[in-house]
């Protein structure tokens, strides 16, 4: 079985059935820049404790998958050069290498479930590039086969959001959207109609659905929650700039693993930092709602 190692306060919490939220560990190693990586990490911890639940960030080290990590291991994913993005593809590698390394939305799900955790809050997910089709994230697919809620802002506005949308349906993951009828676009709160498959008013309202989704144990569950609306940014905005930084990544020939953080850092220089500030905002307000969904979801 794997070497899943958890913090002891991650393990009391789930002995004694309390709220647990996983979180993601690339955005410290690949998210920000030091020290605001640092920051960030340790404001969505204590956003999550506030809200009465316990935090439960989730990387690879020496050989482990850690459940919780403490300031140490914090630091050094946040400081370390060469850290691992793992995806699923890699836990194996990374593992076997005893190497340091940073959980993507895909293997974090994989981890919050082999752990017993079930909810997890994150950014955005990723989902089908733009193109032929055939550059699909494995995020979709965890999804589709992991039973774990995911709270994030939809997807990131630099798919292909329509076939995204459209693989989740295909694939039986149900879509709520926390106060829209719409799938957000991420910087957005719209996304020009795609629609969610049940509106719900609450976390409360959103763990109903959770809940009995879940007792099938056959697929996570998305709940969207759009961007603040003090941080969002119009639609049609972020497509130009999405638009002048693929043009950008195709004249320098930027393909695979390196072309997500690079479209992500054009958008932050041709925006100015707005998309950073509405990326910084939406991790924070999802991390309170998984919180809010965690607690409304223990037993009794």
């Amino acid at each position: 079985m794997t070497a899943l190692v958890m913090a002891d306060e991650v393990a009391d919490a789930l002995r004694r059935g309390q709220p647990v939220v996983a979180l993601e560990s690339t955005v410290i190693a690949h998210g920000l820049p030091h020290p605001q990586n640092l920051a960030l990490a340790a404001r969505l911890e204590a956003l999550v404790r506030e809200e009465g639940a316990v935090p439960a960030t989730i990387a690879l080290a020496d050989g482990a998958v850690r459940i919780g990590i403490d300031a140490a291991l914090r630091e050094r994913l946040g400081t370390e050069r060469g850290v691992a993005k793992v995806s699923l593809r890699d836990v194996a590698l990374v593992l076997a290498d005893g190497t340091l390394g940073a959980t993507t939305v895909a293997t974090t799900l994989w981890a919050a479930e082999q752990a017993g955790i079930h909810v997890f809050a994150t950014g955005g997910i990723g989902g089908v590039h733009p193109g032929d089709g055939f550059d699909i994230s494995a995020d979709l697919p965890a999804l589709a086969s992991i039973p774990v809620c995911v709270v994030s802002s939809g997807a990131k506005a630099i798919l292909d959001l329509r076939r995204t949308r459209e693989w989740l349906e295909t694939w039986g993951v149900p879509v709520l959207g926390l106060g829209t009828a719409q799938f957000p676009a991420f910087y957005s709160r719209e996304s020009g109609g795609l629609a969610v498959d049940r509106k719900v008013a609450s976390p409360d309202d959103a763990a109903r659905y959770i809940k009995a989704h879940l007792r099938l144990g056959r697929s996570g569950v998305l709940l969207c929650n759009p961007v603040p609306t003090a941080s969002e940014i119009p639609h049609e905005r972020v497509s130009d700039w999405i638009h002048e930084a693929a043009q950008a990544a195709l004249s320098r020939d930027v393909q695979g693993h390196a072309l997500t953080p690079f479209l992500l850092a054009e958008l932050g220089r041709r925006s100015a930092g707005a998309t950073i500030r509405a990326n910084l905002a939406l991790l924070e307000d999802n991390a309170r709602v998984g919180a809010r969904v965690a607690r409304a979801l223990r037993p009794g």
